[in-house]
Parts: C-alpha cells; sequence; structure tokens
C-alpha cells in the first residue's frame, strides 16, 4: 500500500488570511454604517411627530 505524504499545509481545506481578515472587517464597517443610517432615519422621524397629542374625551359616546 503506498504511503501518502500530505503535509499538515496541504491537508488543510482553506486557509486563513488577509482576504478572510478583510471581508469580515468591511463587513462590520459596513453593518456600522447601515446602522448609522437607520439611527438618523429614526431621529429624522421622531422629530416629525407632533409633541402633544390632543386629549381624549372621557365620556359615553352616543
Amino acid at each position: 500500500m503506498p504511503e501518502n505524504k500530505t503535509t499538515s499545509e496541504e491537508a488543510r481545506q482553506g486557509r486563513r488570511g488577509f482576504p478572510v481578515l478583510m471581508v469580515l472587517v468591511f463587513g462590520l464597517l459596513l453593518a456600522a454604517v447601515v446602522w448609522w443610517g437607520v439611527e438618523v432615519y429614526g431621529l429624522m422621524l421622531d422629530e416629525e411627530q407632533a409633541i402633544e397629542l390632543p386629549a381624549a374625551e372621557d365620556g359615553p359616546t352616543g
């Protein structure tokens, strides 16, 4: 039976390194930009709403 001499580096399914790190960093930055955009949009909506609501009438209807 022939011996298969495979090094541990060759046996790995994938390699870790700079490209994987860059994908993770850019994904995190993209999530932060989207979060910031939603926060700004939410603040704009909050300022457009009325501060005081009309008083409710406590009485029977009809």
